[in-house]
């Protein structure tokens, strides 16, 4: 560093500056220093900087499944946001969600040193004994609140009744539900919000056919919901249910949205290219995993003693997208 500042013609001081990111720089003395690095091969010792503030320039994210979609955009949205924050990402995946499993998962991210954690998914809730290490600040990405840990996540039961609502508008005598797996939360939550509107407006609750999220199982599931000709409306917990429905109701010649109206759920960058083009729940992961990273580094950075920073707004709310999927029913 002391060879940079000679080279540059600067101070120390204004050399840790640049090196550190520091924005009290102007342009011109920057330029001059990134200069003098470059030409003596100069790099931050990250081990000394970590010694001497205490921070490491790292985030660790813990999540269940990389094949789900809601979670690859929360790790998208957060590696993203990390890396222009500064910061880089240690990724742990946990197979199963067993208290053990967990805990192991959060330290051995905290072993690594990151400056805080983020859990992805709904699942780490359902551990009621769960600890996690308390020497680092940890948010959660969760629709359910916690007192343990700050929350954010989307409001599913919002977007469900959103779904019902629309197709009970449109004029539908009741809906049916392919609903997602058992101890999902997502699942559980988009199911309860769909009785509940049902109930509400006075509507009968059909038996809901319980899927695995995939397209086979929504086309199994239609295969059963469609030997009823009475059923004109069906709301699928995802678009790859979704899609079965699509692929059940054209091999049983019921003509979408003339004889059946269907809606999903996550809006997929493949949805508006079915056939027809499906109405669907949109979610906005990505502010999802913005929140959890926001709130994250504020109170990574908030002083010891310092009252925490507010947190934003808990939910985000998703949004119906009306496509060609859906209709009146025919009288």
């Amino acid at each position: 560093m002391a060879d940079v500042a000679r080279l540059a013609g600067v101070s120390g001081q204004t050399v840790s500056r640049v090196a550190n990111g520091n924005t009290r720089v102007t342009a011109e003395t920057r330029n001059k220093v990134e200069a003098a690095m470059r030409q003596l091969g100069y790099r931050a010792n990250v081990a000394a900087r970590a010694l001497a503030t205490g921070k490491f320039a790292t985030i660790g994210v813990v999540t269940f499944n990389l094949t789900a979609v809601g979670n690859i955009r929360i790790v998208e949205s957060v590696i993203a946001g990390a890396q222009a924050s500064g910061y880089s990402v240690s990724l742990a995946v946990v197979d199963t969600p067993t208290e053990q499993d967990v805990r192991a998962a959060v330290r051995g991210l905290t072993d690594r040193a990151v400056d805080g954690v983020i859990v992805i998914e709904a699942r780490v809730l359902d551990t009621p004994h769960l600890q996690l290490p308390e020497e680092v600040p940890v948010v959660i990405a969760d629709s359910r609140s916690t007192h343990e840990h700050p929350t954010f996540g989307m409001d599913e039961a919002a977007g469900a009744r959103a779904a019902v609502g629309h197709l009970l508008e449109l004029g539908h005598r009741t809906v049916h539900h392919v609903a997602g797996p058992p101890g999902s939360n997502p699942a559980e939550r988009r199911r309860a919000a769909w009785k509940r509107m049902l109930q509400r407006a006075g509507r009968p609750v059909p038996q809901p056919v319980v899927g695995d999220w995939s397209p086979e199982s929504g086309y199994q599931a239609a295969r059963q919901l469609l030997s009823d000709e009475t059923t004109t409306a069906v709301f699928a917990a995802n678009d790859q249910m979704a899609a079965g429905v699509l692929r059940a109701a054209e091999e049983l010649a019921r003509r979408v949205p003339e004889d059946l109206s269907v809606v999903g759920y996550d809006d997929l960058d493949i949805t508006p290219y079915f056939s027809p083009p499906l109405t669907t729940v949109r979610q906005d992961l990505g502010a999802v995993g913005s929140r959890c990273l926001d709130h994250l580094l504020a109170m990574i950075e908030t002083p010891a003693g310092a009252p925490p920073a507010p947190a934003a707004s808990r939910l985000v709310h998703p949004e119906l997208v009306v496509r060609s999927s859906t209709a009146p029913p025919r009288r």
